[in-house]
């Protein structure tokens, strides 16, 4: 059931992409923002305005490894966000990513929201000690030259946000929680026209993980035939867990293996070198370039 909830609270969130500029030379704040009426932000295609992701839980750990932040805005506007996931066991071995762009206005509108929930305030870290074994939401702002993380434990589980609190605590996670859920119905209250069409994300680069075939007996599958020149066994670098091995696909590489992937599904076996492989993929967001 939490894998289940954190699944639905993750479809609802996005990522925004942003194109060029960075932070001034003295910190002040990013190059080519947004001018003296609005709020700052880094406008690089790369860089991150806003984020929301979970940490921890009580998940499996092949689940950890190919999560994706549940929501990011870049300087761009680029909101990249998980599309409908098809409800099939076992399902496809990429996840379904879509991009949204969202006009200046909207992303100015965004900002304004999450400095009222107290996310421009510094970070902060706020838990629940009612409820055992739960995620970590975590939002993270680069806004006005400075980056906050705010952390709220068990957001998204308990009637209301923050009952097992203090009242500043609950005061807090509520005005999160709300939050969360604007970002979830972005149409609803940003300016008209904000929200552009989604597309699928198409990603340049992936990290992938490389287990042991574990399997299940009663779901054989067909194996599919590692398609890069480096064997599975020495792929990648040791990571954690112990039996695991992680490494970054780009370029030509990227495309090939992305393109076998496609066929494949979570319980599909990668053969090399005469060994069957279990792989997770992750494919990175603009931001992000190792394991």
């Amino acid at each position: 059931m939490r894998l289940e909830r954190i699944g639905v609270a993750i479809a609802a969130v996005a990522v925004v992409a942003s194109a060029c500029g960075g932070l001034g030379d003295d910190g002040s704040g990013p190059t080519g923002a947004t001018g003296t009426t609005g709020i700052a932000h880094p406008t690089g295609a790369d860089e991150v305005v806003l984020r929301v992701a979970y940490e921890g839980g009580f998940v499996p750990y092949e689940y950890i490894l190919s999560s994706v932040p549940s929501w990011s805005l870049f300087g761009d506007g680029t909101l990249i966000v998980q599309g409908p996931q098809i409800e099939i066991y076992p399902g496809p071995a990429l996840p379904n990513l879509v991009a949204i762009p969202i006009s200046e206005d909207g992303v100015q509108a965004i900002l304004g929201a999450a400095r009222d929930a107290g996310l421009m305030d510094g970070d902060a870290t706020y838990g629940n000690d009612c409820i055992a074994d739960a995620a970590t939401t975590v939002f993270t702002t680069s806004a006005d030259g400075e980056t906050s993380v705010v952390s709220a434990y068990a957001l998204d589980v308990g009637e209301p946000p923050g009952t097992c609190g203090g009242k500043d605590d609950g005061d807090a996670r509520a005005a999160l929680a709300e939050f969360q859920a604007m970002l979830g119905d972005l149409q609803s209250w940003l300016p008209a026209g904000a929200v552009g069409a989604e597309e699928p994300y198409a990603p340049t680069e992936m990290r992938v993980y490389v287990q042991p075939y574990r399997g299940e007996a009663e779901l054989p599958q067909g194996a599919i035939a590692w398609p890069l020149d480096v064997p599975l066994d020495g792929f990648g670098e040791p990571a954690a867990p112990t039996d695991t091995r992680c490494g970054v696909v780009t370029g030509s590489e990227f495309e090939t293996l992305f393109a076998a992937a496609q066929g494949a599904n979570q319980l599909t076996p990668w053969t090399s070198g005469g060994t069957e492989y279990g792989l997770i993929f992750r494919p990175l967001l603009p931001d992000e370039h190792t394991c």
